[in-house]
């Protein structure tokens, strides 16, 4: 999960390399970047950082993306009846085209976190068509609203299952 099935601009190659260096530390990818439903310089990029030091790993991704701590938000994850606590934090350098969302977690969550993450890598078909067409109208047509384009996203998502993630405000 440390490479990406759809490939990366240089930008965001280089930003998420210096960002790896930076915090000497893997990021593993998930989400559409590893999926058929990618749009390439449209779609955000998540990522999950694993660390045994979480205060330490917000205070340094706020120097490198020059951010605030208030940015980070306290996020409830629910993976095999477990729960797990993490933060999250949306960065985005409109210049260089990059949007992403950064998933922190305490070291001991990582299999969890990233079993359960494989398991969105192969998507039914269904869910993937259903996600292309949304998105063709968000990105491309620029029609549907980005609230009911989240709503939908995230109903499709769940295929009717229970949202197992909450970001806590």
């Amino acid at each position: 999960m440390e490479s990406t099935k759809n490939k990366l601009t240089f930008n965001q190659y280089e930003f998420f390399l210096k960002l790896k260096n930076y915090l000497n530390t893997p990021i593993y990818f998930y989400g559409s970047i590893q999926r058929d439903d990618y749009f390439p310089g449209k779609s955000d990029l998540d990522v999950d950082i694993f660390t045994e030091n979480e205060k330490y790993t917000i205070y340094a991704l706020c120097n490198f993306l020059n951010l605030h701590k208030s940015d980070f938000k306290k996020s409830v994850y629910k993976v095999d009846n477990k729960i797990i606590t993490g933060y999250k934090v949306k960065y985005e350098d409109e210049e260089k085209n990059i949007q992403v969302e950064i998933a922190l977690y305490n070291e001991k969550f990582k299999e969890l976190v990233l079993n359960d993450h494989l398991k969105d890598f192969n998507l039914p078909f269904h869910i993937l068509f259903f996600l292309f067409i949304i998105k063709f109208l968000y990105y491309n047509l620029q029609i549907l609203p980005k609230e009911y384009y989240k709503n939908l996203k995230r109903i499709i998502m769940n295929d009717g299952a229970e949202v197992k993630f909450v970001v806590l405000d």
